[in-house]
């Protein structure tokens, strides 16, 4: 049991000791709060891209392809996640640059 909670502590250390680094290495850098808005745009337009395409495909089949469901609907669906994956995907890859 004890060695249990000693590979928690180690993992709360490291932890610890990761985000004072992370810290300093920003204090020091002096990251523009820029950044972080430019970053907030990536993944808005990673999400509202796909979503506006989904729709428009979906309004032209609806149009042109009358059924008993609603493509744009459906679509919006499909573009909402695919914008969700690609926004995780540029969170995922940034963080792993630091």
């Amino acid at each position: 049991m004890d060695k249990k909670k000693l590979s928690s502590e180690e993992k709360m250390k490291q932890k610890i000791q990761s985000d004072a680094a992370k810290k300093i290495k920003a204090r020091t850098e002096k990251d523009d709060i820029m950044f972080g808005l430019g970053l907030f745009g990536i993944v808005g337009w990673s999400i509202a891209i796909p979503t506006l395409m989904g729709i428009a495909a979906g309004v032209f089949l609806d149009n042109r392809y009358p059924t008993g469901f609603s493509w744009t609907l459906t679509l919006l669906f499909a573009g909402i996640v695919l914008g969700c994956f690609n926004a995780w995907h540029w969170v995922k890859e940034k963080s792993e640059e630091e």
